[in-house]
């Protein structure tokens, strides 16, 4: 029999149903519609199960973190202690570890917030249109992060790394359980660098450096990381989007600079 055959049949089957009085579909199993709904007397208690087995993971991820970084003595095995470190999700999409770029003797390290496209398919951060704008950012308080470039135009080197060294997907701002796992690491980053200054661009920077977020009212002021001094500043992403900031961008460089020659 085929399907013609098949469809002409159910369609005289239905219409001597019709005839019959049906007037409702009826289902193979029966359901008593008159029956109480039962209702889940907590409906917390599967998200609390749910964060109850997430936490032991995290302590785990950020004792293990802890543990790579604290064993690493310089750049060089804090990269590798990165690169070997399982326990971020982040790093089975990426391409590239993205670790850092420039002078690592810098008295000015800038820390961004993750890299994009650009950085994960080159590993080097801050190499794409924000990247670009801002080296034409530094230039002008005469910074530069390409140590080769130092002269007479320049009063001294940048170095710049993230908070995330992998790229999360689609672009996204990195979860907080992520950030925490790479605190260790960026700690120990700074540390190793022993920068003068500190410029935390956007707010996942903000929130790692000084446990603040709310970038509009911190951009301008300064803070401290375990005693070196800290300023908030829009991150260029930002500024290629809203070109109107580029004046509180410029206002916060000039205060970058004007410490830079107080400490110096």
């Amino acid at each position: 029999m085929d399907s013609k055959t098949e469809m002409m049949e159910a369609i005289e089957l239905l219409k001597w149903q019709l005839e019959l009085g049906v007037d409702e579909n009826i289902g193979n199993s029966p359901i008593d519609r008159f029956s109480e709904i039962t209702l889940d007397p907590d409906p917390k208690k599967k998200n609390s199960i749910s964060e109850d087995q997430t936490m032991p993971k995290l302590n785990t991820a950020i004792t293990q973190a802890k543990s790579l970084a604290e064993q690493s003595e310089n750049l060089d095995q804090l990269k590798n202690s990165l690169a070997n470190y399982e326990f971020c999700d982040l790093k089975k999409g990426a391409r590239n570890l993205v670790f850092s770029s420039g002078d690592p003797d810098a008295n000015v390290m800038l820390v961004g917030e993750a890299p994009g496209r650009e950085e994960d398919i080159q590993g080097i951060p801050f190499v794409g249109r924000a990247g670009q704008l801002l080296d034409k950012m530094l230039r002008p308080i005469g910074l530069t992060r390409d140590k080769d470039q130092l002269d007479n135009n320049f009063i001294g080197s940048a170095y710049i790394c993230n908070v995330i060294p992998w790229r999360p997907p689609q672009n996204r701002d990195p979860n907080p359980d992520e950030i925490e796992m790479m605190l260790p690491f960026l700690k120990k980053h700074i540390e190793l660098v022993s920068p003068k200054i500190l410029v935390a661009l956007g707010n996942i920077s903000c929130r790692a450096l000084i446990g603040q977020t709310g970038i509009t009212k911190l951009r301008g002021n300064w803070f401290d990381f375990e005693q070196t001094p800290v300023m908030p500043m829009f991150h260029p992403a930002y500024l290629l989007r809203n070109t109107a900031a580029k004046k509180d961008a410029w206002s916060d460089l000039l205060k970058i600079k004007k410490k830079l020659k107080e400490i110096a």
